[in-house]
Order: structure tokens, then C-alpha cells, then sequence
């Protein structure tokens, strides 16, 4: 088969498209024939050899990505056969090996997916989709809330935004240059915003009127998180998820200090890791099978980027460059 191999941290062109042993299932194992990758944005922190909610590599070389979605088609000892043949989508958790046209993966972490789900669009409700709906757990929308979405045009900020306008919410998404910027509104956004203007807080200051954002949801900090944080009204939350805009390997979240929040009147939550699978269960797989759900019924729909496999180290520098729509996916 083949398959990304990086064989030494450091830039994109060190991940390398080679031919490479097909992979054996063991015991309660599936091997997958792959036909759609998710990339993240941590792929590209592990590729230099950065530890985050994931550790890096141990060993290189290594084959990168952990989200992967096509067709069983071998089983290990002891694994249910009815999954043979099926089309299914799997997060890899701690191993890798996405980055591939085959992957191995144990049967509880298998999902079958429905006719109509593609397999590009199930990948991204296996990772980023599952990551939303955990961000979306620390707070409740409606009719009276004022969502500002930062990365709107991203694979999370997307669906943030389907979602509050589900759920009746004023939304205002932020994004990078008029292409992005059409998209978010072509999304529902109820006003779209190009950050990269300096007078965009007064655009949405102005479409606000009197009214004040209730929540903000922060994967960018930076000066524009921050200028989104000042969009807070009294009683406002600040959901960080992300510093992607404070330097996108090397920043720090933007975090405020308790007189800071006190002056303000608002909280400020970071929601990744623990503390956001506590919210869900102790188990991410609740919010997996919810994601997949929301996909399926069309409720949310991801918006995918799609390269061939081959292009993974282009995937990962357009984007470390901003240079992507929605959800980064690799296609064998």
C-alpha cells in the first residue's frame, strides 16, 4: 500500500508519499481500506515534533493522522464478522496511522455509517464534528443569544455556526478575505465579517445596534480574539478552543485574570482536553455517535477540503497558511 511516512520533525516537505507494508489486524482489530483521511491542525504541531493533546512521535518514522472512514476488509481473530464489508468510520485515539490506504483499528472504535454519508464528510464529524458538539457542552443557545464565531470558514467554525442558527441564535462569523467571508454567510451567518479589515469590530457593532454578543468562541486569541472578547456583553462567556491567531505553533491562548473578568463582567472557559470529556461522560465516543447523527439526519454539515494523499505535505501547509475551507481531508 501506500502511505505518508515522516521520518524526521520539521517542515511539511518532510512528510513523504512511499510505498509501505500493508498493516495485519489483531485480535478484536478491523483493517480498513481507506478511501478518506482527516487531517488536523495538531498533525501539523506533531509533525515538528511538538507534544500537545497528543504526544509526539517516540519513534520515527511514523505514519501521521488519526481520523479515517472506508470499508473493512479484513478482520482479526476474535473480531465480529459482521463487519466485513461494512463502510465505517473510526478516530484512530493515540495511535496513528490515518495517513494511509490501510489502517488498522480496534472493532470498538468502529461506526457504521449510512448509505447517503459520504465518507469525506464522516471523517469530519469523527474528529472535528466530535469536537464541536464537546464545545458546544459549556453553554446553551437560543432565540436571545449573540454567537461571534471566529474561523468561521474553518472545519469547527462551520458548524458552530449551522448550529447556532439552529438553535435560533444572532450569529456573526469571522473570516479571512471576501472568499471565506461569502462562504460564512452562504453558511447562515447573519452578518459575515472579514477580520483582516481594521474597522470589522464597528461592522458588527453597528449591526448589533444596542444588543452585546453573549458568547464568543475563541480558536484564533490574538489581537482578534481579543477584539472579539470586547463584543462581550455583562454576563458574556468566552469559550477558548484554540490560538491558532497568536502565533500558530508558538502562541499562548488569550487568557484573562480574575479582576480582568471582573471588570468585564464575563467568564472565560477553556474547554479542550479533560475537563471537555468529563463534561461528556468520561467518554468522547458519546459525542462521536452524536456528531455522526447530526450528519446523517442533516442537521449539520461539514464542509470539506479535500487533497489527495499524496499531497499531504500541500495539505499541511496550506493549513498552517490559512489557506483552507472547512474540514482538511486526504483522499487515497
Amino acid at each position: 500500500m501506500h502511505a505518508i511516512r515522516l521520518h524526521a520533525f520539521g517542515p511539511a516537505e518532510n512528510l513523504t508519499y512511499e510505498e509501505v507494508q500493508d498493516p495485519a489486524p489483531g485480535p478484536g482489530q478491523v483493517r480498513i481500506a481507506v478511501t478518506a483521511v482527516g487531517v488536523h491542525l495538531l498533525d501539523t504541531a506533531l509533525r515538528l515534533g511538538r507534544t500537545g493533546p497528543f504526544p509526539a512521535p517516540a519513534e520515527l518514522p511514523t505514519i501521521p493522522g488519526r481520523e479515517v472512514a472506508g470499508t473493512v476488509d479484513a478482520l482479526g481473530e476474535g473480531t465480529d464478522p459482521s463487519w466485513l464489508g461494512k463502510r465505517v468510520a473510526a478516530h484512530l485515539g493515540m495511535a496513528p496511522g490515518g495517513y494511509a490506504e490501510r489502517a488498522v483499528v480496534d472493532a470498538g472504535r468502529l461506526h457504521a455509517l449510512a448509505d447517503h454519508l459520504g465518507e469525506a464528510e464522516a471523517v469530519a464529524m469523527i474528529g472535528t464534528g466530535r469536537t464541536t458538539l464537546g464545545i458546544l457542552q459549556f453553554t446553551e443557545l437560543g432565540p436571545d443569544s449573540v454567537a461571534v464565531v471566529p474561523a468561521a470558514a474553518g472545519g469547527i467554525g462551520t458548524l458552530l455556526v449551522q448550529y447556532a442558527k439552529n438553535a435560533g441564535a444572532t450569529v456573526v462569523g469571522l473570516a479571512g478575505g471576501p472568499e471565506k467571508v461569502a462562504l460564512v454567510k452562504e453558511n447562515g451567518a447573519d452578518l459575515a465579517v472579514d477580520y483582516k479589515l481594521p474597522d470589522w469590530p464597528d461592522q458588527v457593532r453597528a449591526f448589533l445596534g444596542t444588543r452585546s454578543a453573549t458568547v464568543v468562541f475563541d480558536s484564533v486569541g490574538g489581537a482578534t480574539g481579543l477584539a472579539a472578547v470586547d463584543l462581550l456583553g455583562k454576563g458574556g462567556l468566552h469559550v477558548v478552543f484554540g490560538w491558532s491567531g497568536a502565533g500558530l505553533h508558538d502562541g499562548e491562548p488569550l487568557t484573562f485574570t480574575d479582576e480582568e473578568l471582573t471588570a468585564r463582567g464575563i467568564t472565560s472557559e477553556s474547554v479542550l482536553g479533560p475537563v471537555m470529556i468529563q463534561k461528556a461522560g468520561g467518554d468522547v465516543r458519546n459525542l462521536e455517535l452524536a456528531s455522526l447523527a447530526a450528519a446523517t439526519e442533516g442537521t449539520l454539515r461539514p464542509a470539506v477540503h479535500r487533497f489527495p494523499l499524496k499531497e499531504a505535505a500541500a495539505a499541511h501547509r496550506a493549513l498552517e497558511t490559512r489557506g483552507t475551507i472547512g474540514k482538511v481531508v486526504l483522499i487515497p
